[in-house]
């Protein structure tokens, strides 16, 4: 089993940042992957970015944030962090991290990702 636990949210005017972090513990060796996602309420959940545990590589959503988003991870920590700048109303959702056990590729579903943490609420303002 993995654990994860999101921290670093909150309220942040347009055009300002925000870093939440992603700490994971227990069986951290078996993660292959870690990725941020968001959802608002009525709407389905929406990949934001992944990286891979070992090698740090990364993906990225589509224009929505590449550009404005980087995940990057500690392993020494066993975090993964997501620091966010030029923030946008439309940033405003629940974040949560997700893992990937095993192998495989880097996925924007949330299917193919094992474990997930309780999500921290980031809120834009115009």
């Amino acid at each position: 089993q993995v654990q994860l636990v999101e921290s670093g949210g909150g309220s942040v005017q347009a055009g300002g940042s925000l870093r939440l972090s992603c700490a994971a513990s227990g069986r951290t060796f078996s993660i292959y992957a870690l990725g941020w996602f968001r959802q608002v309420p009525g709407k389905e959940r929406e990949f934001v970015a992944a990286l891979t545990w070992s090698e740090g590589a990364t993906y990225y959503a589509d224009s929505s944030v590449k550009g404005r988003f980087t995940i990057s991870r500690d392993n020494a920590k066993n975090t993964a962090d997501l620091q966010m700048n030029s923030l946008k109303p439309e940033d405003t959702a629940v974040y949560n991290c997700a893992a990937r056990a095993g192998g495989g590729s880097l996925s924007r579903s949330p299917y193919e990702y094992d474990y997930w943490g309780q999500g921290t609420q980031v809120t834009v303002s115009s």
